[in-house]
């Protein structure tokens, strides 16, 4: 009985030992995919009940306002605190679409016109996803933020969004 125990002791140790040795994609560059990107949460958006006088919920945001902010996204970001998210400005007002190829978190997405106006909701978007998310109407800015954060607030298409 004694020898059974040493004997399963024995292999327990060896496949922790031998298991944890043979990662060989143990590289710093994928150490790094790993962790993911971090960005800097530096405004508040609200969003507005339709009638614009009372506040439904509010998320901090990064921006993004060049081309490769814009590209960029959150792509490769793997933490996003619940209250957060990215908040995209556009130069002029045009049908949007977007993708979520490189985006490890599912995510809400709203398309708000040069108005301020929620013109359309995807929620829950799948994660490395190559297809298109469109906002089949005209947009001016797109708010993403973690899945799950519309349906709790509630947040409809017709509500209005505030950068602070």
């Amino acid at each position: 009985m004694q020898h059974m125990r040493y004997l399963l002791l024995f292999m327990i140790l060896c496949t922790v030992v031998f298991g944890s040795s043979c990662n060989t994609d143990d590289t710093e560059e994928s150490r790094n995919h790993i962790a993911g990107r971090t960005i800097e949460l530096t405004h508040i958006v609200e969003i507005l009940d339709e009638q614009q006088d009372h506040t439904v919920a509010t998320a901090r945001v990064a921006l993004a306002q060049t081309e490769s902010e814009r590209n960029a996204g959150l792509m490769d970001v793997r933490d996003l605190p619940y209250d957060a998210g990215m908040f995209f400005i556009f130069d002029e007002e045009e049908p949007r679409s977007f993708w979520m190829a490189n985006t490890p978190l599912s995510l809400d997405i709203l398309f708000i016109n040069r108005e301020d106006r929620i013109v359309r909701i995807h929620t829950r978007t799948t994660p490395y996803s190559d297809r298109q998310i469109r906002s089949d109407y005209p947009a001016m800015y797109t708010l993403e933020v973690n899945a799950g954060f519309v349906n709790e607030h509630d947040i409809r298409e017709g509500m209005y969004v505030r950068l602070k």
